[in-house]
């Protein structure tokens, strides 16, 4: 068999054998890109993306701690802030011994306290909705930065301004407080 091959190649001109010759170059070369080179770079870009996948993953879990580290430290602040309250602390009675320090008891037509459990939470939300007449606004503004700065964690969820019929400059205020209960 050998011998055929030899002669066939001595029959051959030069012109078929450089014909022959880069046939089987590149069906070489063809070869072995299609065998080696091309399954070594779909490996190598499958590695790259699932390195950028692994990456994405690491930077959005970064962000989720630093969230949550946020969200830790504002329940350790609400908890401190919970234990830092008198005992017996009631917003009603609270808002009550605010308004006669800023002498504004004899001004309030109303107050209405109620209770409602955050869902999912659990916590209690105490809420007073009070009225105030006949007042200025030097008066709900001493009044409102006390209560929106106590150290009892409350808040004015609403607040509702309106002109007196009189024109003394006199404003009446409807507000809602409120704060979490354990």
């Amino acid at each position: 068999m050998q011998t055929k091959w030899v002669n066939m190649n001595l029959n051959l001109n030069k012109r078929e054998k450089l014909t022959v010759s880069a046939a089987i170059i590149f069906l070489s070369v063809f070869i072995l890109v299609q065998l080696i080179i091309m399954p070594v770079i779909e490996k190598r870009d499958a590695l790259q993306n699932r390195l950028e996948a692994k990456k994405s993953t690491l930077s959005e879990m970064k962000t989720l701690r630093s969230e949550y580290l946020a969200i830790q430290k504002k329940a350790e602040s609400s908890k401190q802030g919970f234990e830092n309250r008198t005992a017996g602390f009631t917003l009603f009675s609270f808002l009550d011994g605010l308004a006669g320090e800023t002498g504004l008891k004899a001004h309030i037509a109303y107050m209405k306290p109620s209770t409602t459990v955050a869902e999912g939470s659990g916590l209690k939300i105490s809420r007073v909705e009070m009225k105030l007449t006949e007042i200025t606004m030097k008066d709900l503004t001493s009044y409102l930065f006390k209560v929106e700065t106590s150290k009892n964690m409350l808040m004015v969820k609403r607040l509702s301004i309106t002109k007196t019929e009189k024109s003394s400059g006199l404003i009446g205020a409807v507000l809602q407080v409120e704060t979490m209960e354990s």
